[in-house]
Protein backbone atom coordinates (compact mmCIF):
# COMPACT_ATOMS: atom_id res chain seq x y z
CA UNK A 1 0.00 0.00 0.00
CA UNK A 2 1.37 3.39 -1.02
CA UNK A 3 1.02 5.91 1.79
CA UNK A 4 2.75 8.99 3.18
CA UNK A 5 0.33 9.70 6.05
CA UNK A 6 -0.57 8.42 9.53
CA UNK A 7 -3.29 5.78 9.67
CA UNK A 8 -5.42 8.22 11.70
CA UNK A 9 -5.47 10.57 8.66
CA UNK A 10 -6.75 7.96 6.19
CA UNK A 11 -9.95 9.15 4.53
CA UNK A 12 -10.32 6.42 1.90
CA UNK A 13 -8.40 3.53 0.38
CA UNK A 14 -8.52 2.95 -3.35
CA UNK A 15 -7.72 -0.33 -5.09
CA UNK A 16 -6.58 -0.57 -8.69
CA UNK A 17 -8.18 -3.07 -11.02
CA UNK A 18 -4.68 -4.53 -11.49
CA UNK A 19 -4.86 -6.41 -14.79
CA UNK A 20 -1.30 -7.63 -14.31
CA UNK A 21 0.77 -8.21 -11.19
CA UNK A 22 -0.43 -7.00 -7.83
CA UNK A 23 -3.26 -4.53 -7.47
CA UNK A 24 -2.15 -1.18 -6.03
CA UNK A 25 -3.64 0.13 -2.82
CA UNK A 26 -3.71 3.91 -2.65
CA UNK A 27 -4.28 5.82 0.58
CA UNK A 28 -6.03 9.19 0.49
CA UNK A 29 -6.41 11.80 3.18
CA UNK A 30 -9.26 14.33 3.07
CA UNK A 31 -7.18 16.99 1.33
CA UNK A 32 -5.95 14.75 -1.49
CA UNK A 33 -9.45 13.34 -2.07
CA UNK A 34 -10.91 16.86 -2.19
CA UNK A 35 -8.25 18.07 -4.61
CA UNK A 36 -8.84 15.07 -6.89
CA UNK A 37 -12.60 15.72 -6.93
CA UNK A 38 -12.15 19.40 -7.70
CA UNK A 39 -9.80 18.69 -10.61
CA UNK A 40 -12.06 15.96 -12.03
CA UNK A 41 -14.91 18.49 -12.01
CA UNK A 42 -12.78 21.12 -13.80
CA UNK A 43 -11.62 18.64 -16.46
CA UNK A 44 -15.08 17.26 -17.17
CA UNK A 45 -16.81 20.64 -17.18
CA UNK A 46 -14.47 21.75 -19.95
CA UNK A 47 -15.82 18.84 -22.05
CA UNK A 48 -19.42 18.58 -20.84
CA UNK A 49 -20.32 22.12 -19.80
CA UNK A 50 -21.82 22.89 -16.40
CA UNK A 51 -25.37 21.69 -17.06
CA UNK A 52 -26.05 18.32 -15.42
CA UNK A 53 -27.68 15.87 -17.85
CA UNK A 54 -30.00 12.90 -17.24
CA UNK A 55 -27.53 10.04 -16.89
CA UNK A 56 -27.47 6.40 -17.97
CA UNK A 57 -24.80 4.36 -16.14
CA UNK A 58 -23.79 1.15 -17.89
CA UNK A 59 -23.25 -0.94 -14.76
CA UNK A 60 -25.11 -2.49 -11.82
CA UNK A 61 -26.11 -0.34 -8.81
CA UNK A 62 -24.26 -2.69 -6.41
CA UNK A 63 -20.86 -1.92 -8.00
CA UNK A 64 -20.62 1.32 -6.02
CA UNK A 65 -21.95 -0.21 -2.79
CA UNK A 66 -19.48 -3.10 -2.36
CA UNK A 67 -17.57 -3.16 0.94
CA UNK A 68 -13.82 -2.75 1.27
CA UNK A 69 -11.42 -0.42 -0.54
CA UNK A 70 -13.07 1.35 -3.44
CA UNK A 71 -12.23 -0.13 -6.85
CA UNK A 72 -11.30 1.91 -9.93
CA UNK A 73 -14.69 1.00 -11.43
CA UNK A 74 -16.66 2.16 -8.40
CA UNK A 75 -14.59 5.36 -8.18
CA UNK A 76 -15.29 6.06 -11.86
CA UNK A 77 -19.03 5.55 -11.45
CA UNK A 78 -19.19 7.66 -8.32
CA UNK A 79 -16.97 10.43 -9.73
CA UNK A 80 -18.89 10.73 -12.99
CA UNK A 81 -22.33 10.49 -11.39
CA UNK A 82 -21.87 14.07 -10.08
CA UNK A 83 -22.26 15.26 -13.68
CA UNK A 84 -25.65 13.65 -14.11
CA UNK A 85 -29.14 13.70 -12.65
CA UNK A 86 -32.03 11.22 -12.80
CA UNK A 87 -29.45 8.40 -12.68
CA UNK A 88 -30.48 5.14 -14.30
CA UNK A 89 -28.40 1.94 -14.06
CA UNK A 90 -28.71 0.01 -17.33
CA UNK A 91 -27.73 -3.38 -15.86
CA UNK A 92 -29.29 -5.46 -13.09
CA UNK A 93 -27.38 -7.10 -10.21
CA UNK A 94 -26.52 -10.06 -12.46
CA UNK A 95 -24.81 -7.56 -14.82
CA UNK A 96 -27.44 -8.22 -17.48
CA UNK A 97 -29.24 -5.61 -19.57
CA UNK A 98 -32.35 -4.24 -17.85
CA UNK A 99 -34.19 -3.34 -21.05
CA UNK A 100 -37.30 -1.99 -19.28
CA UNK A 101 -35.26 0.54 -17.32
CA UNK A 102 -33.30 1.63 -20.40
CA UNK A 103 -36.50 1.96 -22.47
CA UNK A 104 -38.12 4.05 -19.74
CA UNK A 105 -35.04 6.26 -19.58
CA UNK A 106 -35.12 6.76 -23.35
CA UNK A 107 -38.87 7.53 -23.39
CA UNK A 108 -38.37 10.14 -20.69
CA UNK A 109 -35.11 11.78 -21.80
CA UNK A 110 -34.30 10.58 -25.34
CA UNK A 111 -35.01 13.98 -26.90
CA UNK A 112 -32.96 15.90 -24.28
CA UNK A 113 -29.16 16.15 -23.88
CA UNK A 114 -28.11 13.04 -21.90
CA UNK A 115 -24.89 11.62 -20.47
CA UNK A 116 -23.96 7.94 -20.76
CA UNK A 117 -21.02 6.50 -18.82
CA UNK A 118 -19.47 3.07 -18.44
CA UNK A 119 -16.32 1.01 -18.72
CA UNK A 120 -15.37 0.21 -22.29
CA UNK A 121 -15.71 -3.57 -22.27
CA UNK A 122 -18.91 -3.50 -20.16
CA UNK A 123 -20.45 -0.92 -22.52
CA UNK A 124 -19.48 -3.11 -25.47
CA UNK A 125 -20.44 -6.57 -24.23
CA UNK A 126 -23.23 -5.99 -21.73
CA UNK A 127 -24.95 -3.06 -23.46
CA UNK A 128 -24.22 -2.61 -27.17
CA UNK A 129 -23.90 -6.35 -27.94
CA UNK A 130 -26.90 -7.18 -25.76
CA UNK A 131 -29.05 -4.59 -27.56
CA UNK A 132 -27.85 -5.89 -30.95
CA UNK A 133 -28.71 -9.50 -29.99
CA UNK A 134 -32.26 -8.41 -29.18
CA UNK A 135 -32.36 -6.29 -32.33
CA UNK A 136 -33.11 -3.16 -30.28
CA UNK A 137 -31.81 0.31 -31.06
CA UNK A 138 -32.47 3.80 -29.73
CA UNK A 139 -32.22 7.17 -31.42
CA UNK A 140 -30.92 9.65 -28.86
CA UNK A 141 -31.13 13.24 -30.06
CA UNK A 142 -28.06 14.50 -28.17
CA UNK A 143 -25.99 12.12 -26.05
CA UNK A 144 -22.42 12.13 -24.81
CA UNK A 145 -20.86 8.74 -24.03
CA UNK A 146 -17.78 8.77 -21.82
CA UNK A 147 -16.07 5.40 -21.53
CA UNK A 148 -12.71 4.22 -20.25
CA UNK A 149 -10.83 1.25 -18.91
CA UNK A 150 -8.49 -1.23 -20.53
CA UNK A 151 -8.79 -2.08 -24.21
CA UNK A 152 -7.13 -5.48 -23.80
CA UNK A 153 -10.38 -7.47 -23.82
CA UNK A 154 -11.57 -5.38 -26.77
CA UNK A 155 -8.40 -6.12 -28.71
CA UNK A 156 -8.79 -9.83 -27.87
CA UNK A 157 -12.15 -9.64 -29.68
CA UNK A 158 -10.62 -7.55 -32.50
CA UNK A 159 -12.76 -4.51 -31.64
CA UNK A 160 -11.06 -1.25 -32.65
CA UNK A 161 -12.00 2.28 -31.60
CA UNK A 162 -13.58 2.73 -35.07
CA UNK A 163 -15.72 -0.45 -34.81
CA UNK A 164 -16.75 0.52 -31.26
CA UNK A 165 -17.88 4.00 -32.35
CA UNK A 166 -19.67 2.73 -35.47
CA UNK A 167 -21.64 0.26 -33.33
CA UNK A 168 -22.56 3.02 -30.86
CA UNK A 169 -23.92 5.27 -33.65
CA UNK A 170 -25.90 2.39 -35.15
CA UNK A 171 -27.41 1.34 -31.79
CA UNK A 172 -27.87 4.65 -29.96
CA UNK A 173 -28.20 7.40 -32.56
CA UNK A 174 -26.56 10.83 -32.22
CA UNK A 175 -23.82 10.22 -29.65
CA UNK A 176 -20.53 12.04 -29.12
CA UNK A 177 -18.15 9.29 -27.98
CA UNK A 178 -15.16 10.15 -25.78
CA UNK A 179 -12.74 7.51 -24.55
CA UNK A 180 -10.56 8.49 -21.61
CA UNK A 181 -7.29 7.26 -20.09
CA UNK A 182 -6.77 7.28 -16.36
CA UNK A 183 -5.73 5.13 -13.42
CA UNK A 184 -6.55 4.78 -9.75
CA UNK A 185 -2.93 5.63 -8.91
CA UNK A 186 -3.67 9.18 -10.09
CA UNK A 187 -7.40 9.49 -9.41
CA UNK A 188 -8.93 12.80 -10.42
CA UNK A 189 -6.77 13.14 -13.50
CA UNK A 190 -8.35 11.81 -16.66
CA UNK A 191 -7.11 12.28 -20.21
CA UNK A 192 -10.13 12.76 -22.46
CA UNK A 193 -10.23 11.79 -26.13
CA UNK A 194 -11.03 14.58 -28.60
CA UNK A 195 -12.96 14.35 -31.87
CA UNK A 196 -9.71 13.54 -33.71
CA UNK A 197 -9.01 10.48 -31.57
CA UNK A 198 -6.24 11.99 -29.42
CA UNK A 199 -6.10 11.98 -25.61
CA UNK A 200 -5.42 15.40 -24.08
CA UNK A 201 -3.29 16.27 -21.05
CA UNK A 202 -4.98 18.61 -18.55
CA UNK A 203 -3.16 21.50 -16.84
CA UNK A 204 -2.52 19.55 -13.61
CA UNK A 205 -0.57 16.74 -15.19
CA UNK A 206 1.99 15.82 -17.81
CA UNK A 207 2.75 12.78 -19.95
CA UNK A 208 6.27 11.71 -20.96
CA UNK A 209 7.26 8.82 -23.23
CA UNK A 210 10.33 6.75 -22.30
CA UNK A 211 12.29 4.08 -24.13
CA UNK A 212 11.42 0.56 -22.89
CA UNK A 213 15.11 -0.35 -23.32
CA UNK A 214 16.87 2.32 -21.23
CA UNK A 215 14.12 4.74 -20.07
CA UNK A 216 15.56 7.69 -22.00
CA UNK A 217 13.01 10.35 -22.99
CA UNK A 218 11.66 9.94 -26.51
CA UNK A 219 10.69 12.62 -29.03
CA UNK A 220 7.17 13.42 -30.22
CA UNK A 221 5.99 10.75 -32.64
CA UNK A 222 8.04 7.94 -31.03
CA UNK A 223 6.31 5.08 -29.20
CA UNK A 224 7.44 4.02 -25.73
CA UNK A 225 6.43 3.59 -22.10
CA UNK A 226 3.98 6.18 -20.78
CA UNK A 227 5.01 8.10 -17.66
CA UNK A 228 2.22 10.08 -16.00
CA UNK A 229 2.97 13.03 -13.72
CA UNK A 230 0.48 14.76 -11.43
CA UNK A 231 0.59 17.58 -8.89
CA UNK A 232 -2.54 16.34 -7.05
CA UNK A 233 -1.58 13.65 -4.49
CA UNK A 234 0.07 14.48 -1.17
CA UNK A 235 -1.03 11.45 0.87
CA UNK A 236 0.98 8.89 -1.12
CA UNK A 237 3.98 8.99 -3.50
CA UNK A 238 1.98 9.17 -6.72
CA UNK A 239 3.38 12.24 -8.48
CA UNK A 240 5.41 10.38 -11.04
CA UNK A 241 4.39 6.91 -12.27
CA UNK A 242 5.95 4.80 -14.98
CA UNK A 243 3.09 2.73 -16.40
CA UNK A 244 3.13 -0.58 -18.28
CA UNK A 245 1.35 1.10 -21.19
CA UNK A 246 2.84 1.95 -24.56
CA UNK A 247 1.94 5.26 -26.14
CA UNK A 248 3.03 8.12 -28.39
CA UNK A 249 2.83 11.87 -27.79
CA UNK A 250 2.16 13.58 -31.13
CA UNK A 251 2.54 17.23 -30.16
CA UNK A 252 1.55 20.03 -27.82
CA UNK A 253 -0.92 22.94 -28.16
CA UNK A 254 -1.49 22.31 -31.88
CA UNK A 255 -4.12 19.55 -32.07
CA UNK A 256 -6.65 20.26 -34.82
CA UNK A 257 -9.50 20.09 -32.26
CA UNK A 258 -8.25 23.41 -30.87
CA UNK A 259 -7.67 22.19 -27.32
CA UNK A 260 -4.35 22.96 -25.68
CA UNK A 261 -1.89 20.64 -23.96
CA UNK A 262 0.00 17.57 -25.11
CA UNK A 263 -2.02 15.12 -27.15
CA UNK A 264 -1.24 11.42 -27.35
CA UNK A 265 -2.47 7.89 -28.03
CA UNK A 266 -2.23 4.69 -25.99
CA UNK A 267 -1.29 1.57 -27.98
CA UNK A 268 -1.78 -1.06 -25.27
CA UNK A 269 0.20 -2.90 -22.61
CA UNK A 270 3.91 -3.49 -23.08
CA UNK A 271 4.82 -7.14 -23.79
CA UNK A 272 6.83 -8.34 -20.80
CA UNK A 273 9.73 -9.51 -22.98
CA UNK A 274 10.25 -6.00 -24.28
CA UNK A 275 11.13 -4.51 -20.90
CA UNK A 276 14.88 -4.68 -20.38
CA UNK A 277 16.96 -3.25 -17.56
CA UNK A 278 14.01 -1.97 -15.53
CA UNK A 279 12.26 -5.15 -14.43
CA UNK A 280 12.19 -3.87 -10.82
CA UNK A 281 9.80 -1.11 -11.98
CA UNK A 282 7.07 -3.70 -12.49
CA UNK A 283 5.38 -5.84 -9.88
Amino acid sequence: ALTSIQSSDVFRQMRSSGTSGQASKITLDGESAKRQSQVLVKILQSWLGKQRRPMLLIDAPSTVKKAGAMTARAAGLQGLSFFGRHHCYALNEEMELDIDKVSDFFSEYGKQPVLIFGFTFIVWQKFIQALAQQNISFDFADAILIHGGGWKKMQDQAVTDEIFKASIYKTLGKVNVHDYYGMVEQTGTIYMQCENGFLHTPAWSDVLIRSPQDLTLLEYGEAGLIQVNSVLPTSYPGHCILTEDLGTVFGEDDCECGRLGKYFKVHGRVPKAQVKGCSDTFS
